[in-house]
């Protein structure tokens, strides 16, 4: 495995989907509000972080591999913020920039590290600058060695299935973080990555690991889809594919101190590893243990090719 970290710099991933700025606003609450009962936060400090595909984008960037990110967002100082997170971190944009477009933006208010209230911003892009994704991505295809679709429902992926068709007429492998209960959107894809609760969601519940097994083989030959990675929260995760094939990792121990963005490192992890020339199983590894790295970190994290080595090397996989 440390050969495809060490040639993961020579990877270039190709990310389309729903890009989006996280604000975190922090502060004390002292007192009541006399207009109204509700805490008044009083603001001390604030942090912007990439999230969704963004997010996705830096994870994959961190690895060392190189990434181009496609989205619509707004001609706001959202946008801005987000492509120069996404500069500081190494990924190329290439943002359709819509002037009537809100760029989706999550606001996290918190005190003491507990959350008091989120708002969101955002809007669907009008027809015209979806067709310009496409374009572009049709246009960044010939240098790309792998697709990764980050669909969270926002509308950038509206034609999804135009893209996995433009990606596989070029033999690309087209990786998709699924969203909504309708899998069928995803049909041909090479791999989709939905979490347990997404993918009982669509099948119905599985209380084992063999009654998943069976409902994924039925799943992926009616969708279509080469495997399947079901992220498994504290049990790891598990690869299935349409023969009824399981491979299962466990969790790796380690001290969880936020789960936030682990499925975005996994399909991130993936999407290098696999254009890096890894397997798949190989590339569930690694995904597993930059998954762990990411867990022991507060707040949305990535994990680098050298933390991912030294984790490999600890459980002696490597």
């Amino acid at each position: 495995m440390e050969k495809f970290l060490n040639n993961v710099s020579n990877a270039r991933v190709l990310v389309v989907g729903d890009a989006m700025l996280d604000r975190y606003w922090f502060g004390d609450v002292n007192r009541i509000s006399p207009e109204a009962p509700v805490p008044v936060l009083v603001i001390t400090d604030n942090e912007e972080r990439a999230g969704g595909a963004a997010n996705v984008a830096c994870n994959i960037s961190a690895m060392g591999a190189d990434c181009d990110l496609i989205s619509v967002v707004g001609n706001d100082d959202a946008a801005q913020s987000l492509e120069k997170l996404l500069a500081e971190r190494g990924v190329t944009t290439d943002f359709i920039r819509d002037d009537k477009h809100v760029t989706t933006v999550k606001l996290r208010l918190l005190s003491r590290n507990q959350q008091l209230l989120r708002a969101d911003f955002e809007q669907k892009p009008d027809d015209v600058f979806i067709v310009e994704a496409m374009h572009r991505f049709k246009k960044h295809l010939d240098s790309a060695d792998i697709v990764l679709l980050s669909d969270y429902g926002k509308g950038v992926l509206r034609d999804v299935d135009l893209m996995i068709d433009a990606a596989k007429a070029k033999g690309l492998n087209v990786l998709i973080d699924p969203k909504g209960r309708d899998f069928s959107r995803y049909r041909g894809a090479s791999l989709i990555t939905p979490n347990r609760h997404e993918f009982e969601d669509v099948v119905g519940p599985c209380p084992t690991l063999e009654s998943m097994a069976v409902k994924a083989a039925e799943l992926l030959k009616t969708i279509e889809v080469d495997a399947l990675l079901v992220t498994l929260s504290d049990k790891g995760m598990a690869l299935f594919d349409k023969d009824g094939m399981v491979f299962h990792q466990k969790a790796r121990a380690r001290e969880v101190f936020d789960v936030s963005g682990a499925g975005d490192t996994v399909i991130g992890a993936m999407a290098a590893m696999l254009a890096a020339g890894a397997g798949y199983q190989e590339s569930v590894h690694i995904a597993n243990a930059a998954a762990a790295i990411v867990v022991g970190k507060l707040g949305v994290a990535t994990a680098s090719a050298d933390e991912i080595m030294i984790e490999i090397g600890k459980e002696g996989i490597a």
